[in-house]
């Protein structure tokens, strides 16, 4: 029986995983939880789950839920996420919070000696450095969610890690594939959440349209699986079929492929070495599919990911105000304030304008990710006062 804390349970990783635990329930023990303000969302799992402890973003929301549910302990804001991230009995802590905000509690957790099922790509993306580090210094385990990072640690069973030669790192290219630059001038919001493959939460799903998330991804295939940049290849593979493959020095390839299902990785991170029976998982016909079709991106179609490459060969601080000001500029455009396209545009902008550090702090960390999204705010800004 392995005990479990879920932050982020009521985003759509958390959800999957409590389905995945509920199906399981002699292998896992959901020992606490968090969850951001989908207070009706949260009692509904709280009273499937029961969990010991719960964690939520507001004091009143604290309060309210402390007296409804008595005989849970329930904590709040950063205090209570480093609580729930460190509770003495919990063996794994799966982190499904989103954005820069699942840095600090992923850390608490490894110094706690607790293993890592990582669906927070951003906690490697900016500081891979510091927690690849941590990981080994604590002897935890770090094991990646993200179906296509679940796939490469698939792939690499039974294989030597310094005999990659390339990781073939796939993406369904997302709502806006097949459309060409000019026409993703004036997309809308409800267009971009249209993915045509995966059910993803908001940020993640516009993410994908832009390909950031894919440059997010390539930032967090370096650090899990210690390859250059220059190992990593994208692909468009508009199926979601095959999750992602290595290439191994004698030119064998080894990928992992299976229908689009989110909880498959979930679990495998949970089961590890393990594998176990996945409820209601659809089997992969592949007469059905007749046919699997790969292209590489255009980076300047998608030039998004090459901000990302940027990033990440940069390294030091770039990868942080590059995740943070498209944290920002995500927010903005699913809030109708600015264009699709703008969010590259304003993510470059913070690039050019970041005077680098070389190997940051997690103080100095914290410090660019907001001057990050205060750049971006003031570009919006004073571009609103020209107008």
């Amino acid at each position: 029986m392995k005990n479990i804390t879920i932050l982020g349970v009521t985003g759509s990783i958390g959800q999957q995983t409590v389905d995945v635990c509920l199906h399981h329930q002699d292998e896992f023990n959901v020992v606490a939880m968090s969850a951001g303000k989908n207070i009706v969302l949260l009692e509904t799992t709280i009273q499937k789950i029961n969990p010991q402890v719960v964690c939520v973003i507001d004091e009143k929301d604290c309060n309210y839920l402390q007296e409804k549910y008595p005989h849970i302990r329930f904590v709040f804001g950063s205090a209570g996420l480093d609580e729930i991230a460190t509770i003495d009995q919990v063996d794994i802590v799966l982190n499904a919070i989103v954005g820069f905000a699942g840095l600090l509690p992923t850390i608490h957790a490894i110094e706690s000696k607790k293993d890592i099922a990582l669906a927070n790509k951003e906690t490697l993306v900016v500081a891979g450095h510091i927690i690849t580090k941590l990981v080994k210094e604590h002897g935890v385990k770090l094991l990646p969610v993200d179906s296509e990072h679940s796939a490469i640690f698939q792939s690499l069973q039974g294989n030597e890690m310094n005999k990659i030669k390339r990781i073939l790192l796939t993406a369904s290219g997302g709502s806006f594939r097949d459309k060409t630059r000019e026409e993703l001038v004036g997309v809308s919001v409800k267009e971009a959440l249209n993915h045509p493959n995966w059910s993803m939460g908001a940020k993640i799903t516009i993410d994908s349209a832009t390909l950031f998330n894919k440059g997010l991804e390539v930032m967090e295939a370096k650090w899990l699986f210690d390859v250059d940049y220059d190992q990593i290849e994208v692909l468009i593979h508009p199926e979601s079929i095959l999750h992602s493959a290595v290439e191994f020095e004698d030119t064998s390839v080894i990928g992992q492929m299976g229908t689009p299902d989110m909880r498959l990785a979930i679990q495998y991170a949970l089961t590890y070495p393990q594998r176990k029976k996945l409820v209601n998982g659809k089997s992969l016909d592949l007469t059905e599919l007749g046919s699997l079709t790969f292209k590489k991106p255009d980076f300047n179609r998608f030039h998004a990911l090459s901000l990302a490459y940027r990033a990440g060969k940069t390294g030091g601080s770039l990868p942080c105000v590059l995740n943070g000001a498209n944290e920002m500029a995500n927010l903005l455009f699913r809030e109708g304030k600015i264009e699709f396209l703008q969010i590259e545009e304003l993510v470059e902008k913070a690039m050019n304008a970041h005077e680098l550090v070389e190997d940051p702090t997690i103080d100095q960390l914290l410090d660019i990710d907001q001057w990050a999204r205060d750049f971006v705010l003031k570009e919006i800004n004073e571009t609103c006062r020209r107008l």
